[in-house]
């Protein structure tokens, strides 16, 4: 593991598009994680964003986000499906190879398995000639499926290879989930691992919940759960695990800092990572090589 495996999202800086894709780069970061504001709110249109991308020579983990996809019927699902194409083209033209989805909040969606099954398959079926991949994700407060070991029981059903999953560090110790279910998860089928922390042990309700994960996040390293997240991460890691890292930080004072300020910080987290994992790994991998 080495500051190559990480990025930041454009989520946690403040100011416009180039202004973020500079910070990152000048902290050391050879990737990006976007979102959709960044692209369809870029002042000069949505050609300049990818413009923007391109030349800041960053590679784009993934983009994001799809939300309520799935579950729906009717005109509902027929809408979704529309907006779900239209992020599919954002993404392939930013060069972006997966796309996240988040699982469903939506009142008006089903918690049939065989639906939420159906559903991302076809979104798959979608993505695949774009050559992108899907990558779900488990809300902490998400309406059927708020836990990753219920996203990967849906995503093996679905088995379609381009659709896998995004494992976020926050959801999981924010519903205190315990690790114990990785064991069972093929570590092909992460695509991707966000990585936050916060600053309170518990969130006990989902407002709770919402409110601390779009507006106090934290690096690792920063909040309470460190032991949790090197476990996690050295959980990963021992898995066989070698995808990219991405640091999904929503907090808002960091809005009100300097980029270069944040992005260091992001770095410091990088450091702080590798540091914790790669001592807890080293009498393993001695023992290995004897």
């Amino acid at each position: 593991m080495n500051l190559d495996h990480f990025g930041m999202d454009t989520i946690t800086l403040a100011g416009p598009l180039e202004a973020k894709l500079t910070a990152m780069r000048r902290g050391g970061f050879t990737q990006v994680m976007l979102m959709a504001p960044d692209i369809a709110g870029h002042p000069a249109g949505e050609r300049a964003a990818v413009e923007a991308v391109r030349n800041s020579g960053l590679r784009v983990t993934g983009f994001q986000v799809l939300r309520d996809f799935e579950g729906l019927s009717g005109h509902l699902h027929a809408y979704k499906v529309d907006v779900a194409k239209a992020m599919l083209e954002m993404c392939h033209a930013l060069g972006s190879k997966v796309l996240l989805v988040c699982s469903s909040t939506s009142a008006h969606a089903s918690g049939d398995p065989d639906l939420l099954v159906r559903d991302l398959q076809k979104l798959s079926m979608l993505a695949l000639p774009l050559n992108i991949r899907i990558a779900y994700e488990a809300l902490s407060w998400g309406r059927f499926v708020n836990q990753y070991p219920q996203s990967w029981e849906i995503v093996e059903a679905a088995d379609r290879t381009n659709l896998g999953l995004t494992l976020d560090s926050f959801h999981i110790l924010a519903n205190s989930t315990s690790f114990d279910a990785l064991a069972d998860i093929d570590p092909c089928k992460i695509f991707l691992v966000q990585l936050s922390d916060f600053m309170w042990h518990e969130v006990r309700s989902p407002e709770q919940r919402i409110d601390t994960a779009r507006h106090y996040r934290v690096f690792p390293g920063e909040g309470v759960h460190s032991e949790q997240l090197t476990k996690f991460v050295q959980t990963l890691d021992e898995m066989g695990y070698r995808g990219d890292y991405s640091f999904e930080v929503f907090n808002d004072d960091f809005k009100q800092l300097p980029l270069i300020f944040v992005a260091e910080r992001a770095r410091r987290s990088v450091k702080w990572i590798t540091g914790r994992v790669s001592r807890r790994s080293l009498p393993a991998r001695r023992s290995a090589g004897m």
